[in-house]
């Protein structure tokens, strides 16, 4: 097999020449560097939002088993002299706090932000086309496909599980914790008056700590989902994946078409 040649380049004409780089590029590299593509999609206040959503999801799965289930490291003295629960639960109230603050600047920026802003809060499920690429996906991640899709923002499949498990998984976790703190805070305090109709609703706040506890095990397994995908497809797939949610570009490995 005869191997491909590049034909030269007037160094002065071309700014990817390698003569004006540094290092060992040879123009077999220069022609990858042309090839590959770059386009800005996540704005920094949602690649924040990601990384301090992340952050406060671990702490609040962490102080969450530990309410559900103490360790008995836990009993170390006497309830007066100890208050490791009471730490451990204002740790966890603390953090559904700012997860809400959070969420709320998150939907705010859905409204003023680019189009790839908005993607975590819809499915387009009235698209044909949509739905195409929807079992493309599920072929590719099966391993059923040799050739994956290049897309900008989420692709469909992501899309889905980012709408279910995030919009509304957090949603839900939200609503149901701040019914829980409710019943602590007290008839008449501002969450009771905020969220006490839920507990009115389900008529047992047992049966509602069991469903928020079951709410945390759907984000850990769609937590361990996603950071499989993400790694997967930085790897396998045409574009960039970690570090586009780091700088905000996604870098095109490709310029084939689809």
């Amino acid at each position: 097999m005869e191997q491909k040649t590049v034909p030269p380049r007037d160094p002065e004409a071309d700014p990817l020449s390698t003569s004006r780089l540094t290092g060992d590029a040879t123009d077999q590299d220069i022609e990858s560097i042309r090839r590959r593509t770059s386009v800005f999609v996540y704005e920094w206040p949602v690649r924040l939002w990601h990384w301090i959503n992340a952050a406060l999801i671990m702490i609040l799965i962490g102080t969450g088993w530990l309410i559900a289930s103490p360790l008995p490291s836990m009993n170390f003295a006497e309830a007066t002299f100890q208050f490791v629960m009471g730490y451990n639960r204002f740790i966890h109230f603390a953090a559904g706090q700012l997860l809400t603050v959070a969420f709320a600047a998150r939907v705010y920026w859905a409204l003023v932000g680019n189009h790839h802003s908005k993607q975590l809060f819809y499915v387009p499920v009235w698209k044909k086309a949509w739905w195409k690429e929807v079992v493309h996906e599920l072929r590719w991640y099966a391993f059923l496909e040799d050739v994956p899709k290049k897309y900008v923002g989420h692709n469909p499949l992501a899309q889905v599980a980012m709408f279910f498990f995030m919009t509304v998984g957090i949603t839900f976790m939200l609503l149901t914790g701040w019914a829980l703190y409710a019943e602590g805070a007290g008839q008449g305090s501002l969450p009771d008056l905020a969220m006490g109709w839920l507990i009115a609703w389900v008529q047992n706040t047992q049966v509602l700590h069991s469903l928020h506890h079951l709410g945390m095990w759907f984000i850990i397994i769609f937590m361990m989902i996603h950071i499989y995908a993400a790694i997967r497809e930085d790897i396998m797939s045409r574009q960039s994946m970690v570090s586009t949610m780091i700088s905000g570009h996604r870098t095109f490995k490709d310029d084939l078409p689809d």
